[in-house]
């Protein structure tokens, strides 16, 4: 019997473990009754510490695949009982799946899910504010899409993307100092598709990523399943560092340099224009691409809007990505990129092998909000309106700091707060604490290709719940700190 594991690997050890011993039972090596080594053996053959088997053998007895005796052995019994009269046997479907996807926990999608609980405060998601657009004009508006569209036999976009859609989008973008052209731009629903898409064409399994060591979880997911390698450099509240990158980048030569340049997720923080142009040299110096997501720019509150690094980009090197999902109609998904045509043109392909066709109704929504103007002036309201809310929401912080000891700095833009507890207090257990009380947030290992970094930060959201769900969930925050440090 042999068992692999990688410590070079992102994927938890125990993971590791789980799925190589699964694997061995699904390909017969280790039949029912077959008895596995001890949790103190394994652990020194592998050279692991005990807790991590420990971990391994709890959850594959709790998934039936072994079960113990005597308190510490464990044998495989997974196909006892799995056969029907008829000699048949269940797909092992865990056989199945492709190894990347092994331990990829789902606490952020579960978390996120839970922002439209209706029986729960949630600062967990990062949605647009749900009032903005009025029920009523969203029904008018989208009239208006389909009356102009009855002459149509079909609902269809063309794999690019709306070409009157794509029009407006280039008039957009030059009012934030890009000047592209259609052809240049590529619509997708949302950004994690655009990313996917990217990496799927051009990353090879192996290359690195050169990224700031928080970021969103969905980001360095892509990276993972695509076969990359997330290399992490720190960063301050100017963004990340750019000091030593071209020492980082002669000896790691990474494929990409990927940036939330604009109060990123979860940070908040930005990007500044020397950093971003620091950036860009480097990308022309060592010709490698710098993927920018900028979605963002538009919700500056204490600052003058700040320039993107594609706007300073002169050499075609920026894939620039932006997305609506925080200033439009909640649940209407539409994102774009924009890059070298070449680039544009295999997006298509790769979309005309993958769908039919786009999203035609999110797609023509937004087209009609930004052809009648309404969709700019909503731009205003929404900077208003989250303003606001992050000001409640960090005047209650201010409280916390005084009292319990907290750090977090105030973001001139964006959704997002990121808060710092104090060591002794572990993000997880402040979360349990919470949600027994009917509020939920991201908390920060979430944030770290390592997991075992970030366990006393946590993210809080301010755009999708309400005035008043800000003062609730607030006080259920207090209380829970308070929960925590009592025991």
């Amino acid at each position: 019997m042999k068992i692999s594991i990688d410590k070079n690997e992102k994927t938890p050890l125990y993971h590791q473990i789980h799925s190589s011993i699964k694997g061995l039972i699904a390909e017969g090596s280790m039949p029912d009754g077959y008895t596995l080594p001890s949790e103190r053996v394994l652990a020194s053959e592998l050279g692991v510490h005990r807790n991590t088997v420990a971990k391994a053998y709890a959850d594959l007895k709790a998934e039936g695949y072994i079960e113990s005796r005597q308190g510490s052995s464990y044998r495989v019994c997974f196909n006892r009982g799995r056969r029907s009269s008829g000699g048949r046997k269940d797909v092992y479907w865990d056989s199945l799946l492709r190894k990347e996807f092994a331990g990829f926990a789902g606490d952020f999608d579960e978390l996120y899910s839970k922002s439209f609980d209706k029986d729960l405060i949630s600062f967990a998601g990062g949605v647009a504010d749900r009032e903005i657009y009025p029920p009523e004009e969203i029904a008018e508006v989208f009239e208006n899409v389909l009356s102009r569209s009855r002459e149509k036999a079909y609902f269809y976009t063309p794999y690019q993307g709306d070409p009157e859609l794509r029009r407006e989008i280039a008039s957009f973008m030059a009012t934030k100092g890009i000047k592209t052209d259609p052809g240049n731009i590529q619509v997708f629903s949302e950004n994690n598709q655009a990313l996917d898409f990217i990496l799927n064409l051009m990353l090879t399994p192996g290359d690195g990523v050169l990224m700031d060591e928080t970021m969103s979880a969905d980001v360095y997911r892509t990276i993972l399943l695509a076969g990359g390698k997330v290399i992490d450099v720190p960063a301050d509240e100017h963004g990340i560092l750019c000091d030593n990158l071209d020492i980082i980048i002669e000896k790691t030569r990474p494929k990409f340099i990927y940036v939330d340049s604009s109060f990123n997720n979860p940070k908040g923080t930005y990007l500044t224009v020397e950093r971003k142009q620091r950036l860009l040299e480097l990308s022309y110096r060592y010709r490698i691409p710098i993927i920018e997501e900028d979605e963002g720019s538009e919700l500056y509150y204490d600052v003058e809007r700040i320039p993107s690094i594609k706007s300073m980009d002169r050499g075609g090197n920026v894939i620039y990505m932006y997305s609506f999902s925080l200033t439009m109609v909640p649940g209407i998904g539409v994102s774009f990129v924009i890059a070298d045509k070449r680039v544009i043109d295999k997006f298509s392909e790769m979309v005309s092998l993958r769908t039919a066709s786009s999203d035609w109704a999110s797609q023509m929504l937004m087209l009609e909000y930004m052809k009648n103007g309404i969709f700019n002036k909503r731009l205003e309201a929404f900077r208003r309106k989250y303003r606001k809310k992050r000001d409640m929401m960090c005047a209650r912080l201010d409280v916390l700091a005084e009292r319990y000891g907290i750090e977090y700095r105030k973001p001139s833009g964006g959704v997002y707060l990121w808060v710092r507890l104090p060591s002794r207090i572990n993000a997880r257990y402040l979360l349990r604490e919470a949600q027994k009380r009917g509020m939920t947030f991201m908390p920060g290992y979430l944030f770290f290709s390592s997991k075992s970094k970030g366990r006393n930060y946590f993210r809080l959201n301010y755009s999708y719940p309400t005035e008043e769900g800000i003062e609730k969930g607030m006080d259920i925050l207090e209380k829970s700190i308070a929960a925590v440090l009592r025991k």
